[in-house]
């Protein structure tokens, strides 16, 4: 299965089909991907998930349909998000994929936003929903606040 922050979980075929609906090399032919600190997480059962950070860095140069279907020129610089691969030991296939998990939401340009919905925000085309923009504060939250500093 494959699950980010707001997406998923989708099957391999839902992913598959998601993700080959987007040609990203075209769109960012210059994309520089930053992974590293890759660890096995010591806590889950069976030694059997991967977890990483991601970044990267390109310029869209290219299309980017059918979300962007003109280059922007534009220069996504992704935050630090954390990514996990769980692996089945038996027969060596990742059974779960998870990604944009973003640790610091003040880095890169992505308005906070992790995987595709933080790249459409940085290229100007965000999509509709909330989920897809950066964080904001609900009145309800600001108004929780208030009462909790009157309580101080």
């Amino acid at each position: 299965t494959f699950e980010g922050p707001v997406v998923g979980p989708l099957s391999k075929d839902e992913f598959v089909n998601a993700i080959g609906s987007v040609d990203f090399d075209t769109a960012f032919p210059n994309w520089t991907p930053q992974f590293y600190g890759f660890h096995v997480d010591p806590l889950e059962a069976g030694a059997n998930r991967v977890w990483y950070t991601a970044r990267g860095e390109g310029k869209n140069d290219g299309p980017l349909l059918p979300f962007a279907p003109e280059p922007t020129g534009a220069t996504v610089v992704n935050p630090p998000q954390v990514c996990s691969l769980t692996i089945d030991h038996e027969t060596g296939l990742i059974t779960k994929y998870t990604i944009g998990y973003v640790t610091d939401r003040s880095v890169g340009n992505t308005g906070g936003l992790g995987g595709l919905y933080g790249i459409l925000y940085a290229i100007g085309r965000p999509l509709p929903f909330p989920e897809a923009q950066p964080w904001k504060m609900s009145w309800q939250y600001g108004f929780f606040q208030k009462i909790g500093s009157l309580l101080r």
